[in-house]
């Protein structure tokens, strides 16, 4: 499993179902909709966040299992 990072949802295109998330040492990383751990297809703009890092499509780092910061990463 990749590392756990914390920051904020910085855009969202909920038509493409894809999102960029920020975290707190300014590394930017892409997530598609269907990482957001709840199940939910939209997350708004300015969300915190706690979220993983692991090795994606075209050799690129994404996030995964996108989490509200109040919530337990399990």
């Amino acid at each position: 499993m990749g590392d756990l990072h914390r920051g904020v949802v910085t855009e969202f295109d909920e038509a493409r179902g894809l999102g960029i998330v920020t975290d707190d040492l300014g590394g930017r990383y892409v997530f598609h909709c269907t990482q957001i751990a709840d199940g939910s297809r939209c997350i708004e703009e300015g969300t915190r966040t706690s979220f993983v890092v692991i090795p994606g499509h075209l050799g690129r780092l994404e996030a995964t299992r996108l989490i509200a910061r109040d919530e337990v990463l399990a």
